[in-house]
């Protein structure tokens, strides 16, 4: 099987970029958001601390807590899902995979020995991650159970930004290509950049 990864953070234009290549190069597309509901049940089971820890916390207990703990258990709980995340691609009954999520961390990518023309990550600059997370309509749903909502959606801001900033580091450690989106090219720019990476077309 031969698998195209795209890592990152959220709002930084990756599932955009992997759906139009599914398309343009007829590759099955995995989304790894998708399965996040299932990896977090299945790791409850198995007693993963984190994991277990997202099935019973409040919005409030999620998004008002400072962003840099925020941040490292964010990064603990994809360490966590992993393995369910590798199982599921391994049952893929497809020839050509494009799969993108925050759970492809630069250092898993690494351990599990995937090259470095087959991953790339995509983060947003933090002005054009609050200027697009600003635009959905879902967000204030996320954060209906916050008694203050715009501190916890700063708070979930600085969260995301971290992150960024850490898959960037974690790209820089393990060489792999790192693309930060400044929101300063366009979505045709961006595939191509990615393309590049792969070395499709």
């Amino acid at each position: 099987m031969n698998i195209y990864y795209i890592g990152g953070s959220p709002c930084s234009g990756k599932s955009t970029v992997a759906e139009l290549l599914a398309a343009k190069y007829n590759l099955y597309y995995f989304k790894v958001d998708d399965f996040l509901d299932k990896y977090t049940q299945m790791g409850a089971a198995r007693g993963y601390e984190i994991c277990k820890k997202q099935t019973c916390m409040s919005a409030e207990e999620i998004w008002m807590r400072a962003p840099l703990v925020q941040c490292r258990e964010e990064i603990a709980y994809y360490k966590e899902i992993f393995s369910f995340v590798w199982e599921d691609l391994g049952k893929l009954q497809a020839d050509n995979v494009i799969t993108e999520g925050a759970a492809y961390l630069p250092e898993l990518m690494k351990r599990f020995h995937i090259s470095k023309g087959r991953y790339v990550s995509v983060t947003p600059s933090k002005e054009f991650q609050v200027s697009h997370y600003s635009k959905r309509e879902w967000v204030p749903y996320v954060l209906s159970g916050c008694t203050d909502q715009e501190k916890a959606f700063f708070n979930w801001m600085d969260r995301d930004a971290l992150f960024a900033l850490e898959i960037q580091k974690q790209c820089g450690e393990e060489n792999y290509c790192s693309i930060v989106n400044d929101g300063t090219f366009g979505l045709e720019q961006l595939v191509r950049s990615v393309e590049g990476v792969f070395q499709l077309g």
